[in-house]
Parts: C-alpha cells; sequence; structure tokens
C-alpha cells in the first residue's frame, strides 16, 4: 500500500499538525441572561451551569471572561411581567434595564464586543417576536418598532445588533435606520435561517418568553427546509446584513454549510439551550464524557463553516484552554 493515512494519525503531534479545524475563543460568544435587581443570580435549571444575574453580577462575569480570553458576549433581558405590554413598549425605553446595563459594560470593559437580541418577545405581554392584531403576527408594523429597540441598543454601545425576530425585511429596514442615525458602524448579525425548533424550550424558561397562544411556526422556518435558507440569506445579504447565522446549530450543519458554500459573509450559528441541556444532563447521569463531547460538538460547528458559535460553553471552554 502506498497511500496509508495512519501515518498521519501516529502521534499527538502529527495529528495536530495536519487538523484541518480548529475551535478558539475567538470564534465564541456567550450568551448571557440579565434580570433587575443587585446582587442577584437566579439559576436557570433546565440549563445547569448557567444563571440570570443582575447587571453587577453580570459584570464581574464578563470580567471573568475577559481574563479568560473570551471577550464576545450576547445579552438576553429578562424583562418582569409588569412591564411587559402588547407594543413591547420596555424595550423601547432607553433607560431601561436593558441598555443601561449595555452602558455599564461599554464604559467598564470597552474591549467587551456586545452583541444585542432585537425582537419582542422578551418585552411582549403576548411572547411573540412581531406584534400581534386580531390573532396574527403582523409583519410590516412590526418593522417599525424593531428598528426603534435597534436604535436605543445603539445608542447604548452595541457593537453587534442581532435580529432574531424573522420578521420579513427587517435587515434592511434597521440598517437604513441606523445608517441613517450616524450607527453605521454598527454590525447587524441577522439570524438568518432560524427554525421552528424544539430545541430552545430551556431558554424560554430562561427570559419567561415562551408564546402565550399558538406557536412561532408563520415566521420561524420549517426543520424540513434547507432551500429556503438561500433564499432567507439572500436577501439578508442583500439588505446588508454583516452576518448570517444559522439557529440551532446541531441539528442543521448542513445549512451552516450551504450558506459558508454560497456566500461570502461570516456565517455564524446558535449551539442553543436544548443542546446543551442534552449534554449536561447526560454528564449528570454520567453517561457521557462532558468535555470531549462538548469539544466534539463545538469542532463540528465549525467544521461545517461556523466563523462565530454563540454557546453556553464558551466560559467552559475557556477555562478548559487556559
Amino acid at each position: 500500500m502506498l497511500n496509508r493515512p495512519r501515518r498521519n494519525r501516529k502521534s499527538a503531534a502529527i495529528r495536530n499538525s495536519v487538523q484541518e479545524n480548529w475551535v478558539t475563543n475567538h470564534d465564541l460568544i456567550f450568551p448571557m441572561f440579565l434580570i433587575e435587581g443587585k446582587n442577584k443570580k437566579s439559576e436557570i435549571k433546565s440549563m445547569p451551569g448557567i444563571n440570570r444575574l443582575s447587571s453587577d453580577l453580570l459584570l464581574k462575569e464578563i470580567e471573568s471572561c475577559l481574563k479568560l480570553g473570551l471577550n464576545s458576549f450576547c445579552i438576553f433581558p429578562a424583562i418582569n411581567d409588569e412591564l411587559k405590554d402588547k407594543k413591547a413598549s420596555e424595550g423601547l425605553n432607553s433607560k431601561g434595564l436593558y441598555p443601561s446595563t449595555i452602558k455599564l459594560i461599554k464604559k467598564n470593559f470597552p474591549e467587551a464586543v456586545i452583541m444585542t437580541d432585537v425582537a419582542m418577545d422578551p418585552y411582549s405581554s403576548d411572547g411573540h417576536d412581531g406584534l400581534v392584531k386580531n390573532g396574527k403576527i403582523v409583519n410590516d408594523e412590526t418593522l417599525e418598532i424593531l428598528a426603534k429597540m435597534a436604535l436605543v441598543q445603539a445608542e447604548a454601545g452595541a457593537d453587534i445588533i442581532g435580529p432574531s425576530d424573522m420578521m420579513d425585511g427587517r435587515v434592511g429596514f434597521i440598517r437604513e435606520s441606523l445608517d441613517d442615525a450616524g450607527f453605521t458602524d454598527v454590525s447587524i448579525m441577522s439570524y438568518t435561517a432560524k427554525y421552528a425548533s424544539a430545541f430552545y424550550g430551556p431558554f424560554r424558561d430562561a427570559l419567561d418568553s415562551a408564546p402565550k397562544f399558538g406557536d412561532k411556526k408563520t415566521y420561524q422556518m420549517n426543520p424540513a427546509n434547507s432551500r429556503e435558507a438561500l433564499l432567507e440569506a439572500e436577501l439578508d445579504f442583500s439588505e446588508g446584513a454583516d452576518y448570517l447565522m444559522v439557529k440551532p446549530a446541531l441539528s442543521y450543519l448542513d445549512v451552516i454549510k450551504l450558506l459558508k458554500d454560497n456566500f461570502t459573509l461570516p456565517i455564524a450559528a446558535y449551539n442553543v439551550s436544548g443542546e446543551y441541556a442534552m449534554v449536561k444532563a447526560a454528564a449528570l447521569k454520567g453517561w457521557i464524557d462532558e468535555k470531549r463531547v462538548r469539544d466534539e460538538i463545538l469542532l463540528s460547528i465549525k467544521r461545517a463553516g461556523a466563523d462565530v458559535i454563540l454557546t453556553y460553553f464558551a466560559k467552559e471552554f475557556a477555562v478548559g484552554k487556559k
């Protein structure tokens, strides 16, 4: 035999020298959950190791991550029910918990990259990503609200705006609003192919943001479809997105590769709460080697073509690399 592939596997040094893909801290964004209060920490039972944190503790957590070489964070607000209404008005409050905390983070840690979430569901009494009228989620009227929300977040210091709503045309609408207001340097990471997935359960527990009626299938994508992701990506690309995201990641590796093969923009993937929870649950039972499974999952997402990975494993991974 002239060709013996095992020659390139015979030692750790050789295996490392021919390794095709690597995951580093620079590839990762750490999603974090914000709550009202001071010195307040609330465990998310369905996501072991992940907590909701008040702004003072969130700052400390970000500082500890920065020391590990992890510098990108996506902040999600858990809003008290009394502040929620049908128009998600609290999302437009420039003095509210979310923008105030973003300002604090950027003041204390200007080197941190802060990504925000643009959607109505954290602030909506209906729990939907868009405005509800007569039992339907209306698209075009939602865009006005999302654009105003994005402006509040940009003014607070957000580096990357993350429209997660899946309304048609929202990337272009938000891009134009940001540019008109002078925020031409603020990036948009579009949730391009966001599927109506069963893997979001723990996240909705964390934010108490589940729909109060129906589901999100009229705006999130059908898990059976992949070509449709190309349409969504083409629209987001043409409307001025800076990154294209696939969510979830692990069950949609083919979609990540599809976008990577067809677009020159950076591709992001969201390793979502249900994917995280499954690993943690199996590890707690002693059924798997958690660290090896974690690293293999992240590597598979990178191998599929993701340039950026949003993952709740980010800090654990960074600790392991220190």
